[in-house]
């Protein structure tokens, strides 16, 4: 059952009960956790208005039966997240460039302006009061694009010719891909290197060249691959050996804590208004990048490792000056 489709029961549900139900008998109907209940009743209640009441020892629901009558759940909306979605979907068709599903692309786009419509927003009228800016993106070839994209659905191997920043060479390499990420607005080929006989995560834009092959890609288990790739820090993980614990200023802290990390990461504020971050990563080089952006209003707690680390990238920097 989806969430829309549980908002739509739990509404009838309440709707329908003269007296208080209890909660565990609401996700029993619902078939959901404790945890999904409480975010869809509040939904329910906060976001679409229902008149959402406890009973006086906060076990049961019911609905204020004298507003219940003047309410009605909306035919159609469109929760934040997906709006969002649209926004952004949005902006991409627009930007596509003329070509053989050009007027399959502008009908979507049109159903994307109606839905969006109904929320009030003419963005066909005023399409300039939306931007969305990719100014750290890198643009990938059209043509290697695709034939990643054959190679991932296709399982098959493939050959490419790498050029890699941190070295400076060039590389022939056989490879499995066996993911394409899109990572702070930069596309990235996960696979699984034959030449290395390890797992290696390629920038598409680095790619100088891409052979589809007939042999086919070896497929590993995908708890193997997100352990390599979704368990530390950065897009290079690799699998997470070190736990990062940064702390930041208060005056920094305002905008580290507003980010996304890593969804293992784990905070706490001190009474001086600093944030203390424990982020779990493989190898520093990324992370160490994030570091040292926030300059003095970060300092590393550890490991000691790290802390060198950046200790002798500012050494580095300070003796260019």
């Amino acid at each position: 059952m989806s969430r829309r489709e549980r908002l739509y029961h739990l509404h009838d549900i309440l709707r329908q009960r003269r007296t208080p139900i209890d909660r565990q008998r609401l996700m029993d109907e619902l078939g959901c956790s404790q945890a999904t209940l409480y975010r869809l009743i509040a939904e329910l209640r906060d976001n679409l208005g229902a008149p959402i009441e406890q009973d006086p020892e906060g076990r049961g629901y019911f609905y204020d039966r004298s507003l219940a009558g003047n309410f009605e759940l909306p035919g159609f909306w469109i929760s934040p997240e997906e709006l969002q979605a649209l926004l952004t979907a949005r902006h991409v068709l627009g930007n596509v460039q003329p070509g053989f599903l050009e007027d399959e692309l502008d009908g979507v786009q049109q159903r994307i302006n109606q839905l969006l419509g109904r929320q009030g927003l003419d963005l066909a009228a005023q399409p300039e009061r939306i931007q969305i800016r990719h100014d750290a993106g890198r643009p990938v070839p059209g043509e290697l694009f695709e034939d990643a994209l054959k190679a991932l659905f296709q399982r098959r191997r493939v050959m490419i010719t790498y050029h890699g920043r941190r070295r400076d060479d060039i590389s022939e390499r056989e490879i499995s891909p066996q993911r394409l990420v899109n990572y702070r607005d930069r596309w990235y080929l996960a696979a699984w290197c034959h030449s290395a006989d390890g797992f290696r995560s390629f920038a598409l834009e680095r790619i100088r060249a891409l052979v589809l092959t007939e042999q086919e890609a070896r497929d590993l288990p995908l708890d193997e691959i997100s352990r390599h790739f979704d368990e530390a820090f950065g897009i290079f993980s690799g699998p997470a050996r070190h736990q990062a614990r940064l702390l930041f200023s208060p005056e920094a802290a305002r905008w580290a804590a507003d980010e996304a990390w890593h969804p293992s990461q784990a905070s706490v504020w001190r009474d001086d208004g600093s944030w203390e971050l424990t982020v779990p990563y493989g190898h520093h080089r990324e992370l160490l990048m994030d570091i040292l952006s926030y300059g003095s209003d970060v300092e590393v707690l550890a490991p000691d490792s790290l802390r060198a680390a950046v200790v002798e990238a500012l050494e580095r920097a300070r003796s260019q000056y």
